[in-house]
């Protein structure tokens, strides 16, 4: 047996299939090998695992509902703004126009694009060119960090053309670009660029992508949640731009300049000069132009489609596009995701699930209240304060019972107006970033949901201090009426109890019970609480899993909540006398996960949670009851000594 295996994650591989494991050398592969062998990926994914599995089964319901509603064989119920997302699907789906259009939808923002003249031209028309396509710094309304009653302006850096700064550090990287490369020069001359300026803004924009890529933050530094807040007055912050004409920008695209800025990253700040100057201009426009062809192909014609391929291809692996009714129903769920979500619950989402799964949330919120009256690390007053803040929790369980405003705004234009998906697409971003910087003005809203009720996941918000559990996760493995109570609790009683950590991990500790940033622990109790952070860092941290290592750091809050949501579900269980095998058996099956060698490096890259099939192992073998109910040895490949186990909530 490698004993290297044996400390942290099982004995074997733990991406191979072993269906002779035993839960007490593999508990993963002991559940899962048998569905590993079985599931096959399909042709147009890079993973299978049980959220996908879910998400399959919700694409292919959502999907034949819009083909009715399209074509009139089912009416479309009155849901606000679903006959817009229809609209949107039956404008996507129609194949016919969008390849007799070809590039035409695109010619007069390609010419503009392309005819700039210099970064003159470029501070000038930078205020319209953000809707069209990615310009090197980005600008957002957030809640306050600090005041989370009011929105404020935040800036940050762009996004590279690979999936992190880390990757460009990795052997795969120049072939990445090259393909990159390729695909845009073809989908270029494909919109009648001739080859030779192709070629050149091809070339001059990657320049301009690695000069970033060596400014920006990795993931591991988004990672760190409060470090984003460096409030910065106009002031200060527009001196620091020489060329760029900032305060320009503001005015046009804002219609005002706040009083202040919060800096996300301040390194791209402080290299600002360097990237926004006359000198790079060419390499700012073709970097501008590898952005908008590659995001707009997407809307374009099936030859367009299929030229845009490669290099999603290389990184993620999947053999095929999807079809193109796959990708009209996909376009109108993601522009009009919560009027999606809202028919998917109303149509998918029981109320006697909904009251069922109510019920086990407040019975681990009781059970978390008593953990943490009962913890032995904390004191008194930092305790109380934890139990405020959980008090405080707001629930959001199913879907919205109101859409927010944005969605009335967004009215397709059909195509017999002029409109095509392209045109449609550009106006909602024209909409939806109007509607962003509105929001500078007007309180924040908490009763706004962070995901629709269709999406198989669940999250918690520090700012509003809040718990998201949409409709589509609440099913079978992680949650089941008719289920064993011991596997639910396995499933989305950790998943729950996951969700309730982050209010009380390395980024969420740091937010009050009304979501502001404020100490509200001693510094004895923290120090302690940071000291079992980094255990938990160190218990993940270069961690082999297929051809990557794991990076403990960029990972941590979200195994801290894993640590938390697995120690609540198995106390709830045992207040119930139930089968802790069961629970720890479909904890391991939520878990299931089969990836293409290419989308696991791509998503370890930008994933601040562990794979799978590591959270059900290395979770598990930190549980004490783990090893009483599996009668788990020092020999066998499940044993990590009690000192090295991780105990935080």
């Amino acid at each position: 047996m490698n004993k290297n295996f044996a400390v942290r994650g099982g004995s074997g591989n733990i991406i191979e299939p072993n269906v002779g494991a035993r839960p007490q050398d593999n508990l993963y592969l002991a559940i899962n090998s048998e569905w590993i062998e079985k599931t096959k990926i399909p042709e147009d994914r890079s993973r299978m695992a049980s959220f996908d599995g879910i998400d399959v089964e919700v694409e292919k319901n959502l999907m034949q509902d819009f083909a009715d509603f399209a074509s009139g064989k089912k009416e479309i119920p009155n849901v606000p703004n679903l006959a817009e997302a229809v609209k949107l699907y039956q404008i996507a789906k129609d194949f016919d126009k969008r390849n007799k259009d070809g590039a035409e939808p695109i010619q007069a923002d390609l010419e503009m694009l392309a005819g700039l003249k210099d970064f003159s031209d470029f501070n000038l028309n930078a205020p319209d060119l953000n809707t069209i396509t990615a310009v090197p710094f980005s600008f957002d309304v957030e809640p306050d960090m600090k005041n989370t009653k009011v929105n404020v302006l935040c800036f940050s850096g762009p996004g590279t053309f690979l999936p992190d700064t880390t990757t460009y550090e990795t052997p795969d990287a120049p072939k990445l670009l090259d393909t990159l490369k390729k695909q845009t020069v073809k989908l270029l001359t494909m919109a009648g660029i001739a080859e030779d300026k192709a070629q050149k803004y091809t070339d001059d924009g990657i320049k301009f992508d690695a000069k970033l890529a060596k400014v920006v933050k990795s993931t591991e530094e988004w990672a760190d949640y409060p470090a984003t807040y460096n409030p910065t007055k106009i002031a200060d912050f527009e001196a620091k731009f020489k060329e760029f004409k900032i305060s320009y920008y503001l005015k046009e695209v804002i219609g005002e300049e706040p009083d202040r800025v919060i800096v996300q990253e301040p390194r791209y700040l402080d290299h600002i000069n360097e990237l926004l100057n006359k000198d790079n201009f060419e390499e700012i426009k073709g970097w501008m132009l590898i952005n908008f062809i590659n995001n707009s192909a997407a809307v374009l014609s099936q030859d367009f489609r299929d030229a845009a391929f490669p290099f999603s291809q290389a990184l993620y692996g999947q053999p095929k596009l999807s079809s193109g009714e796959k990708q009209a129903y996909h376009i109108a769920n993601e522009t009009f995701s919560e009027v999606v979500g809202v028919y998917y619950g109303q149509t998918y989402f029981g109320e006697n699930a909904k009251k069922d799964v109510e019920d086990m949330i407040h019975r681990m919120l009781e059970v978390y209240k008593e953990r943490l009256q009962n913890n032995d690390w904390l004191s008194e007053q930092t305790k109380k304060r934890a139990i405020i803040k959980l008090d405080a929790l707001v629930l959001k369980i199913g879907y919205p019972s109101k859409i927010e405003e944005i969605y009335n705004r967004l009215k397709v234009v059909p195509a017999s107006q002029g409109g095509s998906l392209y045109s449609n697409e550009r106006g909602f971003a024209i909409e939806a970033q109007k509607y962003s910087f509105e929001q500078l003005h007007k309180e924040v809203d908490r009763t706004v949901w962070a995901m629709p009720g269709n999406l198989v996941n669940a999250c918690y918000d520090p700012q509003r201090n809040d718990l998201t559990f949409p409709a589509a996760i609440l099913q079978k493995p992680f949650y089941d009426l008719k289920q064993d109570r011991a596997a639910n609790f396995g499933g989305i009683g950790s998943v729950i109890a996951h969700e309730v950590s982050h209010a009380f991990d390395n980024n969420g500790a740091q937010f009050d019970e009304l979501g502001n940033m404020e100490n509200w622990w001693t510094d004895e109790d923290y120090a302690e609480f940071k000291k079992r952070t980094q255990a938990e860092i160190d218990l993940f941290d270069g961690i082999e899993y297929g051809p990557v290592k794991l990076n403990g750091k960029q990972i941590v809050s979200e195994n801290i909540a894993d640590q938390g949501g697995l120690t609540a579900a198995v106390e709830a269980a045992k207040n119930e006398n139930d089968d802790l095998k069961k629970l720890f058996e479909n904890f391991a099956r939520i878990w299931a996960n089969k990836q293409l060698t290419e989308a696991i490096k791509s998503q370890t890259a930008v994933d601040v949670h562990a794979p799978g099939p590591l959270r059900a192992n290395v979770q598990s073998q930190c549980q004490d009851d783990f090893y009483k109910t599996f009668d788990v040895k020092p020999e066998d490949g499940m044993w990590l000594d009690p000192e090295k186990r991780v105990h935080i909530w």
